[in-house]
């Protein structure tokens, strides 16, 4: 079955179509690592909670909008294999400044175990 890595973190609302630009940019670069589909989603309707919610746990701002992705691999080792050479690809590295707080960036990778 597919392998899932997510990802929730906050972005400046301001600074939205830098992030989508940042994502378009390397989508393409992704997809040459290895991963089969890349999904963005921008918050639209975020409850907050009253122990946790998406915002509590990125440590959102004010002005800060929350974003939710997943990028699918065929396997966990296409994944780790693609993490690592984003690590490593120059053009990764040139893609400029980050839009967002990477240090409140939640991520990991799980594998599937249901798809209806």
């Amino acid at each position: 079955m597919t392998y899932v890595e997510g990802f929730l973190l906050a972005v400046p609302a301001s600074k939205k179509d830098a992030y989508l630009a940042m994502a378009a940019a390397a989508a393409p670069l992704f997809k040459e690592f290895g991963a089969t589909r890349m999904v963005e989603c921008w918050e639209d309707d975020i409850k907050d909670g009253k122990v946790t919610d998406f915002r509590m746990a990125v440590k959102a701002e004010p002005g800060e909008a929350i974003v939710f992705s997943w990028i699918e691999y065929p396997s966990k080792e296409a994944r780790d294999a693609a993490n690592e050479r984003m690590r490593t690809d120059p053009r990764m590295k040139n893609m400029g400044e980050m839009p967002f707080d990477g240090m409140r960036m939640i991520f990991g990778g799980f594998s599937k175990v249901f798809d209806a």
